[in-house]
């Protein structure tokens, strides 16, 4: 029985991994800007002084931590502070 089936391509387990610390990322400014109290606090603390964590999870997005954090700090001037 012929079937009509199309093979679609499959990201690679390195595009996935990728993808998945960038929505780590994205859900971290996320509750940076839009959570709790404390959770504003904590993402706050994380995007703006982890020295170890953060920077290696932007490695594995593909990210310049540190051109991210230039980035949220313009950002953080434009919203009030917590």
């Amino acid at each position: 029985m012929a079937t009509n089936a199309v093979a679609l391509p499959q990201p690679a387990a390195d595009d996935m991994v990728k993808r998945l610390w960038q929505a780590v990322i994205v859900t971290t400014i996320q509750e940076w800007i839009s959570g709790t109290l404390r959770s504003k606090r904590q993402a706050e603390e994380y995007l703006f002084q982890d020295q170890q964590d953060f920077p290696a999870v932007c490695q594995s997005a593909g990210m310049d931590a540190d051109r991210l954090r230039a980035k949220l700090n313009r950002l953080r001037l434009q919203k009030p502070a917590l």
